[in-house]
């Protein structure tokens, strides 16, 4: 007897080395945060096997375990959107695996999903089209942050020196293809709001 089936729209944020039969990904969505699957692998390619890759914007039909355990198997999968350009740089593609892990080790609230699902999106594009990977995980880093509630705005950029204050402005308020701070100013300032959200907040970096 098969068992329960549910739908699934989500991003697929990590893959675990495959099994013999079978490949687990980490996905998130807007209905259910983060859920990991497990997807059979063919001994032999088929014409309707759809291997997924990191990144990738996915529709599911799951099927749970016959026992009524908490593991679902993907039944069946339609790919909706890949970034096939984002693999071609080294930087972008750890920014995103950053970003990605980030969302994929911390429990979102209910509450914060679509603007998480959507900033995914949107990172993906923006490194796959060639935007600043430091910059870019700066600003999703930020704005991941304050979308879980945190008072970053009120409570750490005033602690700031007045140059780093006006250095993040312009960090996040310019569009990336116009960016002009210096890598180390990035760094530098990646560094100190990493220190604050270690220190004030409960989002899990590592």
């Amino acid at each position: 007897m098969p068992g329960p089936t549910r739908a699934l729209e989500g991003l697929v944020l990590g893959k675990r080395p495959p099994s013999e039969s079978f490949q687990q990904h980490t996905v998130f969505s807007i209905a259910e945060g983060t859920v990991r699957v497990q997807q059979r692998v063919p001994k032999k390619p088929t014409a309707t096997h759809v291997p997924l890759d990191l990144f990738d914007e996915a529709s599911f039909v799951l099927e749970g375990a016959r026992d009524g355990g908490t593991t679902w198997f993907v039944k069946e999968v339609r790919l909706i959107h890949r970034e096939p350009d984002l693999g071609r740089s080294y930087e972008a593609l750890t920014a995103a695996s950053q970003l990605a892990a980030l969302v994929a080790r911390n429990n979102v609230p209910e509450e914060s999903r679509e603007s998480v699902y959507a900033l995914l999106k949107t990172v993906f594009t923006t490194l796959a089209a060639g935007g600043r990977p430091d910059v870019v995980y700066l600003k999703s880093l930020y704005c991941f942050a304050r979308d879980e509630g945190y008072p970053l705005k009120q409570e750490w950029f005033p602690t700031l020196l007045a140059s780093d204050r006006t250095a993040f402005a312009a960090v996040l308020n310019r569009p990336v293809a116009k960016q002009t701070s210096s890598a180390a100013e990035v760094a530098s300032l990646q560094d100190q709001l990493e220190r604050y959200l270690r220190g004030r907040t409960e989002v899990l970096l590592d």
